[in-house]
């Protein structure tokens, strides 16, 4: 299908949107190695030091000395961000296609449904997702996904294993 008119533009403004992130990230990375805290950067990006370590820090997992920033499985982001869609969509059958068996077990079509529900209960109708993040820890890597609603925010964490699989999902108040 050719991109033209509209698809055009919103490809073009998704290219642009890249660029400006890894510049953004290239200057964080500077500002640290210039010795900024995360403080000072969380101040000038509007959030708080954690949040801006969550989204831009290097950390090591203490107990194995690997990055946690190396996801596995590498598209994972990528795979969150279809399952929030889908759950978004209310396609409770899609939102559970990847589950491992002890989710299979614990969460299914009608307890997505009611959480959903419950999320629109308390802060209103879904609106738009911000930028997701993931850190790996030893076999799982876990996706966080801010979603912003009419009247509050809320974070989906997805915790994949190694092979793909969902072993976790929440949807949580909004991380300070």
């Amino acid at each position: 299908m050719p991109h033209d008119g509209p698809l055009t533009a919103v490809e073009e403004a998704l290219r642009k949107v890249r660029v400006a992130e890894a510049a953004l990230r290239e200057a964080v990375d500077t500002a640290r190695a210039a010795g900024h805290t995360w403080q000072e950067i969380g101040d000038l990006l509007g959030t708080s030091r954690q949040a801006a370590f969550q989204r831009f820090g290097r950390p090591v997992d203490p107990t194995t000395g690997r990055s946690m920033t190396e996801l596995k499985p590498p598209d994972v982001i990528h795979r969150a961000e279809e399952l929030v869609t889908e759950l978004v969509d209310c396609r409770w059958h899609e939102v559970c296609r990847d589950f491992d068996d002890r989710m299979r077990e614990a969460v299914g079509e009608e307890q997505l449904r009611l959480a959903w529900a419950q999320v629109a209960g308390s802060v209103g109708r879904y609106e738009g997702r911000g930028e997701p993040y993931a850190r790996s820890t030893g076999e799982y890597t876990v996706v966080h996904m801010p979603l912003s609603f009419e009247a509050g925010e809320r974070t989906v964490l997805v915790t994949y294993r190694e092979d793909g699989q969902v072993a976790g999902l929440w949807i949580r108040p909004p991380e300070e």
